[in-house]
């Protein structure tokens, strides 16, 4: 078959530059750390008092290292308000009650999935003193534009 050497040019090109990009994309992501969730993500963290939780809780592991245990469900998140100090780094755990929810707050890369069965495990450093508002930013239902959640990072000296 005869493959004009313009047409072959391009298809040499078009092969060299989808190869590249998938050599970025699995260098970028080894790097990075991302991986698809397993059957890992579906344990759920142990609470304060050593056993796997159904609840909400936040807790201080050291200075300056929380873990927030957060449940969405239609249409809240619980703990609804979560407070950690200024340049704290925060794990968390998100869970869904009942179907697939979103878990983003504004004005920071910190966006998750809450899906039925697994449990979303995301980690942020809070440099900034202030009050970030946790969206759901997945459609849930009726009242989806309702459910929210706060983040306050406080001063250090007004969590002493």
């Amino acid at each position: 078959m005869h493959v004009h050497p313009y047409e072959r040019a391009w298809i040499i090109v078009s092969v060299a530059l989808l190869m590249v990009f998938g050599v970025a994309i699995v260098v970028s992501s080894l790097s990075m750390g991302i991986q698809i969730p397993g059957l890992s993500a579906r344990l759920a963290p142990v609470s304060p008092d050593g056993f796997a939780s159904d609840e909400p809780w936040v807790r201080q592991l050291g200075p300056g290292r929380y873990e927030a245990n957060v449940f969405a469900q239609m249409w809240a998140f619980q703990p609804s308000e979560i407070r950690v100090p200024a340049g704290s780094t925060v794990t968390f755990y998100l869970h869904s009650r009942d179907l697939l929810h979103g878990f983003k707050i504004l004005d920071t890369n910190v966006s998750l999935m809450a899906i039925p069965g697994q449990v979303g495990k995301v980690t942020a450093t809070f440099n900034q003193p202030g009050e970030y508002l946790i969206v759901c930013n997945e459609y849930c239902g009726v009242g989806h534009q309702a459910m929210f959640g706060r983040l306050i990072v406080e001063e250090p000296s007004a969590t002493l």
